[in-house]
């Protein structure tokens, strides 16, 4: 039996996407190292988040937790500078200013040790507030009471010293930091553990991680590949492992993590033996058993743990000629997802999968289309897609004013789209040739044709040069 626990965290509702520009990345005449630095231009995004986990780059975490006091001083003023640059909006001055006002009032009438409470404040306003109040008051001392309250109270400077030096201060600048790494804490958590990291078509993962816990994309596809083996050298892909099961099981062409879970706990690919992995989701996970959540990060991470289980006990009960032990143990899944191990999907590209432990396995593609638009002025992405969208499934893309790309991995595709619209009247179709169809090639042509043209009339009416002694 074994135990899956996700994280019902309120900010694990939070996932990493980005547009579909990867599968542009393709073998026609795009180099996969083109494709690849193609992939990573388009995927940086602004690093300052620090309304959701603050600062993201490694660099000020560096700053923030060193052993150097001034160091660390330099970052905690940055952090409160920051936390004070963000209420710039009307509202955040209207909550900050009532606060100052109420708590200046109040303090100057107030006895030692009397208290009030701040309510209504929002979870980010809770902590930006108990800076404020105890950088510009000495003699207030806050705690944070929940349910969008805080504790505010006169006290003695000597007081106040001793309640800063408490382990339970909430305002400790070491509880602020951690709490201020968010994602990053569980980034280095996954990094130093060097456990088996699994995902489902993971691809777009591994670069979000890359680039906003690790360092930036790098131009390199070899250097990305290297520093992502490093940071976790056994990564586990289930979507190239259901990919491959499809040959020698009676597994149905899916492609979402949610059908490809449905698939594995359907009556014709469970043995329903007692042999057959049985997952136990945690107390407060409980739900995830009763209603599907999809997108929300911890019902993701249990149906990707299950695929990964029911794939590898189906793989290891056709591995083996002798009958399954009762309780394999997790070494024997690995033992049988040897071969996958560090092979990450990708998508209508020069290769199949990405081998994050050495050489990328060749693939052949079916050739890319080209649609040439005639008669139908101003058409766009989205209308030649529709077009095609009853016949089949293809990505499109701009070549030019008038023409467009058809890509597709499936050769079937190919062939019936050739077939029903090769001689079309407004959208004849034909298979992409680089040195007939590409923008840049039919450019250089045309500048070679007329440097030639001229070259051959300066040398006719020029005539031919006379010698003379």
């Amino acid at each position: 039996m074994y135990f899956m626990r996700a994280s019902s965290h309120p900010l694990s509702n939070c996932t990493l996407s980005v547009g579909m520009q990867l599968n542009f990345a393709i073998s026609m005449d795009i180099s996969f190292s083109q494709g690849w630095q193609y992939s990573q231009k388009k995927i940086q995004t602004s690093m300052w988040c620090i309304h959701t986990t603050f600062f993201s780059f490694p660099q000020c975490w560096e700053l923030g937790m060193s052993n150097s006091p001034s160091l660390r001083l330099a970052f905690s003023s940055c952090l409160i500078m920051a936390l004070t640059t963000i209420s710039t909006s009307a509202a955040n001055r209207d909550v900050l200013r009532k606060v100052i006002d109420e708590v200046t009032c109040w303090i100057a009438v107030a006895e030692e040790e009397e208290t009030m409470i701040l309510q209504d404040l929002s979870d980010y306003h809770v902590l930006e507030v108990q800076l404020v109040l105890r950088q510009a008051l000495q003699n207030v001392w806050t705690e944070p009471l929940g349910n969008k309250k805080v504790m505010v109270k006169k006290v003695s400077p000597q007081h106040r010293q001793l309640l800063e030096n408490s382990s339970c201060d909430p305002c400790q600048m070491e509880l602020i930091l951690l709490s201020a790494r968010g994602f990053t804490n569980l980034f280095q958590i996954l990094v130093e553990a060097k456990k088996p990291l699994v995902g489902h078509n993971m691809l777009m993962d591994l670069m979000h991680l890359h680039d906003k816990f690790y360092k930036p994309l790098p131009e390199s596809y070899e250097e990305f590949k290297r520093n992502i083996h490093n940071l976790f050298p056994v990564i586990i892909d289930t979507k190239t492992i259901t990919k491959s099961m499809k040959k020698n099981y009676l597994f149905p062409r899916v492609s979402s993590l949610s059908e490809v879970y449905a698939v594995l706990c359907s009556s014709s690919l469970n043995p329903k033996d007692p042999l057959w992995p049985v997952i136990a989701l945690a107390s407060d996970c409980s739900r995830y058993a009763e209603k599907e959540s999809p997108h929300e990060a911890g019902y993701d991470a249990f149906l990707c743990g299950s695929v990964l289980l029911m794939s590898a006990h189906l793989l290891l009960c056709r591995s083996t000629e002798d009958s399954v032990e009762a309780h394999p143990s997790f070494s024997q899944y690995l033992t049988v997802l040897a071969e996958h191990v560090n092979q990450v999907n990708f998508i209508r590209g020069g290769v199949s999968s990405i081998n994050f432990s050495g050489e990328d396995a060749p693939c052949h593609r079916p050739p890319a289309l080209v649609v040439h638009v005639q008669g139908w002025p101003g058409l766009n992405e989205r209308q030649i897609y529709q077009e095609f969208k009853g016949l089949c499934h293809f990505d499109v893309r701009r070549l030019s004013k008038n023409q467009f790309i058809l890509l597709s991995n499936k050769y079937k595709h190919v062939r019936l789209v050739l077939r029903d619209y090769k001689h079309h009247p407004h959208l004849p179709v034909s298979v992409y040739r680089h040195w007939r169809h590409s923008p840049r090639v039919n450019c250089l042509l045309q500048v070679s044709g007329i440097v030639a043209l001229w070259s051959l009339l300066a040398f006719v009416l020029g005539g031919a040069p006379s010698c003379s002694l």
